[in-house]
């Protein structure tokens, strides 16, 4: 058997294969006991009959067909391990020479994993966000606890910017209802901006038994695309409009909360848990900025064959959130205003990038010969255990070998990203060497 390899692209090639008599002899062979097991010859239980009067009751073309095919699926693994390449799938197998007994020649088109050449990852341009969190930041978790606090009461008078309403509505386009237009006893407090502008300022003014129509129209970048930019009519029901009266900003209104003296207290421990959750933020997008920029550092190709892998688990996602919430697939473009075209144009986008961040993530961990212990792996799947103690379906797939591996892979990607982390931390620059002067000489007076 001989071999040579055409490069179609970074990710593609076409190996083409020579087989001589031999390699045809062997698969000749193979294919006549393949379909001697179907002959049933007089005097002998079916495929039972010695090989040599098996095929002299078998077509030529029968035999021929059988042994290319063989001969094709036998000598592939060996043809890719002799031209060192690592097909991650046939694309398309063409026989394109084929005498029988004689000689054979065919190519193969294969995806393949590219040559991955890292960039200097120890050299990275990414930057960590800051973790503080702002005045303004605290002040709305203040306020929105001044809310959560607030009193309502029943006023009888007409609604005003800051009061609550309650209300039903009906959503009109040219006389006829629109899906999700529609609501009753709905609680709206005006000025929120929990309507599309034009609705709650409608309401000002209305007291409790009012019934009226709303003109609106639609925002141009609203969500939904068969609504954007369009005008509507609400009938609209005022039923109750009640007073908010919210709290003062001050330290009884701390002592509410928990165990804090005064606002003071309140504030430091809203700015201490914000900045927890800023500081896991700031560290999930540190290690993304990082990663993408070792991808444009690196000399690194995606195989079409794994972005299409990853767009199928990208329209699996979307298809079992959509079905959380009552939708097809087709439902979700037409919600988002997508089309089919669109959605694959970023749904491709999106694959080609998670799938080279993965590559140039495991060749690091190669290069770096990170890898997560057998007793690590242990640890988490005991982890896990404990967390899953309930589910029997769980606890039996940590037992399966692919779900281990799995964990393990995972765990290592983690590991991967620790070293890319701490591998591109400012170095603490050491203290500039003072030269020592020479002692002075001691003097004694006479």
């Amino acid at each position: 058997m001989k071999t040579t390899t055409k490069n179609l692209s970074d990710t593609k090639v076409e190996v083409k294969v020579v087989l001589d008599s031999s390699d045809l002899k062997i698969a000749r062979e193979k294919a006549v006991a393949n379909l001697a097991k179907e002959v049933k010859l007089q005097g002998f239980r079916k495929g039972k009959a010695p090989a040599s009067m098996v095929e002299k009751s078998l077509s030529s073309n029968d035999i021929a067909s059988e042994t290319i095919d063989i001969a094709v699926r036998t000598t592939m693994p060996a043809a890719f391990d002799q031209a060192k390449l690592m097909p991650l799938a046939i694309e398309k197998v063409d026989v394109t020479k084929y005498v029988p007994d004689e000689s054979a020649e065919y190519t193969a088109k294969a995806d393949i994993l590219p040559e991955i050449k890292l960039g200097d990852y120890k050299k990275l341009k990414a930057k960590m966000d800051k973790i503080e969190a702002s005045a303004a930041d605290v002040q709305e978790i203040v306020d929105n606890i001044i809310d959560a606090y607030a009193e309502k009461k029943v006023a009888k008078k007409a609604a005003e910017n800051g009061d609550e309403v309650i209300i039903d509505f009906v959503g009109k386009r040219d006389g006829v209802e629109f899906a999700g237009g529609s609501a009753k006893d709905h609680h709206l407090v005006l000025g929120s901006g929990q309507f599309i502008p034009g609705f709650e300022e409608g309401i000002i003014g209305h007291a409790a038994g009012d019934k009226f129509d709303l003109e609106v129209t639609f925002p141009k970048e609203y969500p939904e695309k068969t609504l954007a930019g369009q005008k509507a009519v609400f009938e609209t029901l005022v039923k109750q409009v009640n007073e908010v009266v919210k709290p003062k900003e001050d330290d009884e209104l701390a002592k509410k909360c928990g165990n804090f003296k005064n606002m003071d207290e309140l504030r430091a421990d809203i700015k201490k848990n914000l900045e927890a959750q800023n500081a896991h933020r700031v560290s999930e997008k540190y290690r993304d900025d990082l990663v993408n920029e070792l991808v444009k550092a690196s000399k690194v190709s995606a195989p079409e064959v794994l972005i299409n892998d990853q767009m199928r688990f990208i329209r699996n996602d979307i298809n079992q959130n959509a079905a959380s919430h009552g939708m097809t697939f087709e439902q979700y473009l037409e919600r988002t205003g997508q089309s089919q075209e669109d959605w694959e144009k970023q749904a491709k986008e999106l694959a080609e990038a998670r799938v080279k961040a993965s590559l140039v993530l495991q060749i690091l961990a190669r290069d770096e010969k990170i890898e997560a212990s057998e007793e690590e792996v242990d640890a988490k799947i005991a982890e896990l255990k404990d967390v899953y103690q309930k589910s029997k379906e769980a606890l039996a797939n940590l037992k399966k070998p692919e779900v281990r591996q799995d964990i393990k892979n995972r765990m290592t990607i983690d590991k991967t990203l620790d070293f890319l982390v701490a591998a591109n931390q400012p170095k603490a620059e050491k203290p500039a060497k003072t030269e020592k002067k020479p002692a002075a000489k001691k003097t004694t007076k006479k």
